[in-house]
């Protein structure tokens, strides 16, 4: 215990001396420092995070929630020219992007239930007397957006979440989903690998409902009384088939502006060829209670008050979907302010704007952070102070739909990007609770240092104060996470899959991302629904915005530290160590005739160079021998450095994800898959294509072995 003590106060000691480099260097040039250098940006700093008022946040959200705003909607439109106009008054340039995307919204959506009884799903979700915005008009229908059409009766079939492994215990039991409709509850992957595994498997329609085991009443009071969802609440979502890639479906690859050269909707390959429904637990409790055969696994049995059975039959269903298949304008609010020194290289800041009906939480909490904090940078520009590279701040358009707003954009400026982005951070619904952020490891360090400068709203000591730091730390410890116990400095951040805005920069541009947001206190079964509502989050998320305040200085500081620094915070051991443990996680997956000891090699190369980068850089650091062009230079490499983890082929069969490190998975859809080229072949039990992409991540991982190697010499010169 004592050695680790000594471990760690070496390590931390370590880190002080790193962290306060920018300071010395902009402290001991001959010339002076430049007005948004490091060395006088804490001020700065402090100035920004007392600018945030809760009570903004709440007006933010009240406003931009009171009316659906959908894509397509006139209300998204409205919300979207109201954060242009305040954008401008808070002295930022700023424009409205428009794309033309493919939308279907419902024309015909029928659920029946036609043997061994009569049964009308109602497919609505009713007005509640204590949300008045349950009331609204224009709300969305409850459906699946780009959902195959259809008209089809068959036997229901019980299949649990969906996911492959479902279908290998079905087998076992004998039960074959062939011209069958299947029901699924929602939950352990995304909603649109249900359908998708169900073709798969060749059913002919697929059913998902909300069981109350994960959000409903078995987890707490529904809604209005608690937090969770009610017995007709249906989780609405897209199950356009992202794993091959995300955005538009008919312009994958290039932005979709008007004069895009479009697929055909038979052409595209997001599109699904069966009809899905989302449906209610009141809804999918009698087709439910009708099935017979074989009773389920307990870990297949839910909350409803039946015996759950597999079937198929007696249940029979009747399913129907038709859809307005329409091009829509897409709307992104894009504001910049020009950076005083690097003005070409950018730090782009984003959250979405569409909802699928009002979106309170889902995303006008996260929305409302990234005003409030490009108000507080507004302010400061007034003051006197100008950010040493462009901040670029978006709100996103069409995310709810498959990621569109963003994408379309980033694969519209793509070049443009690979030159000048630097750091994309990202966040959407934001709640009450710890902070968590997931996303490139090279920032990791980069993370710890901010989330060390910044107060958690709750504090604990005699003073009343906790960083966020502590508090993240103390919630591993109560959750016996594996890394709160070791001896190492750095608290862990996650991997990014999809899901949200940061997508097309991580995985498609190799653009180093970060997602942020406050939760992990209090429970939810709104999402998705019309009761997502100011009513809601006023009573039952972040109550007082103290947490969202938080979390608009969270990523100020983010975005003034990356934006100021003499050095960017890039750091490579805790990536290397990273990679290291994803190839040991592979390892311990059945390989036979697999090779794995070049990935093995190529792990410790990366090792070895992100040592001598740390070293490198404390030799520098100690001698002070980094002039501006040099610095110009080495930013250039270190915000390169993520481009290199990049393969041009793509992943096997979604050559749109380029990232070797971090992917959604195939069957996943959100939940992220590292080492995604290898470790989906050797699950998939593909043993030829597992031994090509150990190669593939191999020859990246020394390709980024070399940048980095090229970088510590830059700070040896």
């Amino acid at each position: 215990m004592r050695v680790r003590i000594l471990f760690r106060c070496f390590i931390v000691l370590l880190l002080l001396v790193s962290s306060s480099f920018n300071a010395k260097v902009a402290a001991r040039r001959k010339t002076p420092a430049p007005q948004g250098s490091q060395a006088m940006s804490v001020n700065w700093e402090e100035r920004m995070r007392a600018i945030p008022r809760a009570e903004n946040l709440r007006e933010i959200m009240k406003r931009l929630s009171a009316e659906p705003h959908h894509l397509g909607s006139l209300a998204d439109k409205q919300n979207a020219e109201w954060m242009r106009d305040q954008f401008k008054a808070w002295g930022w340039n700023v424009a409205l992007e428009e794309y033309e995307v493919l939308f279907p919204t419902p024309k015909e959506r029928v659920v029946e239930l036609t043997a061994p009884m009569k049964f009308v799903a109602q497919l609505k979700e009713p007005v509640l007397a204590e949300d008045p915005d349950s009331t609204d008009q224009n709300q969305l229908p409850t459906y699946n957006a780009y959902s195959g059409e259809g008209d089809v009766t068959a036997q229901l079939v019980y299949v649990n979440q969906g996911i492959p492994a479902d279908y290998e215990v079905l087998k076992r039991l004998g039960v074959d989903v062939k011209g069958k409709i299947v029901i699924a509850r929602y939950g352990g992957s995304w909603r649109g690998i249900k359908p998708k595994v169900a073709y798969e498997n060749g059913a002919i329609g697929c059913l998902i409902y909300s069981d109350p085991k994960d959000d409903g009443f078995y987890q707490g009071d529904v809604f209005p009384k608690g937090a969770y969802r009610p017995e007709h609440g249906v989780q609405r979502g897209s199950v356009m088939d992202m794993p091959i890639h995300p955005g538009d479906p008919l312009t994958p690859g290039v932005g979709a502006t008007q004069d895009a050269k479009r697929l055909t909707r038979e052409e595209s390959k997001t599109l699904l060829k069966i009809p899905v429904l989302p449906i209610s637990y009141a809804d999918a409790l009698p087709l439910l209670k009708a099935l017979d055969g074989v009773i389920v696994p307990e870990a297949w049995r839910g909350a409803l008050p039946i015996t759950y059975h597999v079937g198929p039959g007696p249940a029979t269903v009747h399913l129907k979907a038709t859809f307005d298949w329409k091009i829509v304008t897409l709307y992104n609010v894009i504001a910049k302010l020009n950076g005083s020194t690097h003005p070409d290289e950018w730090i782009i800041r984003g959250n979405h704007h569409d909802a699928w009906v009002n979106g309170a939480s889902d995303p006008v909490s996260g929305m409302a952070v990234v005003l409030e904090e490009a108000r507080a940078l507004g302010e400061l520009y007034k003051q006197g102070w100008r950010p040493g590279r462009t901040l670029v701040y978006c709100a996103w358009d069409g995310e709810e739909q498959g990621l569109l707003g963003s994408t379309e954009w980033v694969e519209h400026h793509a070049e443009e990007l690979r030159q000048k982005a630097v750091v994309y951070i990202n966040s959407d619904a934001t709640g009450k609770g710890v902070l968590g952020v997931g996303g490139s490891h090279t920032l990791e360090h980069f993370v710890n240092d901010v989330a060390r400068s910044i107060y958690d709203p709750k504090g604990k000591d005699s003073k009343g104060k906790q960083t966020l730091w502590e508090a993240m730390s103390d919630r591993r410890s109560t959750q016996a996470r594996a890394d709160a116990a070791r001896p190492r400095a750095d608290l862990r951040i996650s991997a990014l899959g999809s899901g949200s805005d940061y997508t097309a920069f991580i995985d498609h541009l190799g653009i180093a991302s970060l997602n942020i947001g406050m939760g992990g206190e209090g429970g939810g079964g709104v999402y998705h629904s019309i009761y997502d509502s100011f009513a809601w989050y006023t009573r039952f998320s972040d109550t007082t915005f103290e947490y969202g305040q938080t979390l608009a200085q969270v990523g100020g500081t983010m975005v003034m530290r990356l934006a100021d620094a003499q050095l960017l915070p890039f750091e490579f051991t805790n990536l290397a160590e990273t990679i290291d443990g994803y190839v040991e996680e592979i390892a311990r997956l059945p390989h036979p005739n697999v090779d794995l000891e070049p990935l093995r090699k190529a792990a410790r190369t990366l090792q070895a160079s992100a040592d001598s980068y740390d070293r490198a850089l404390r030799d520098a650091l100690r001698n002070n021998t980094l002039n501006q062009a040099q610095l110009k230079t080495l930013n250039a490499a270190l915000y390169q450095s993520e481009r290199k983890l990049l393969s041009n082929a793509g992943l096997p069969r979604r050559e749109w994800f380029k990232h070797q490190i971090y992917a959604p998975g195939f069957y996943t859809g959100y939940g992220v898959k590292t080492l995604p080229g290898v470790r989906e072949a050797l699950e998939e039990k593909k043993w030829d294509e597992a031994n090509a992409q150990a190669k593939v991540i191999s020859d990246t991982l020394k390709i980024m072995s070399a940048h980095i190697e090229e970088a510590a010499r830059m700070l040896r010169k």
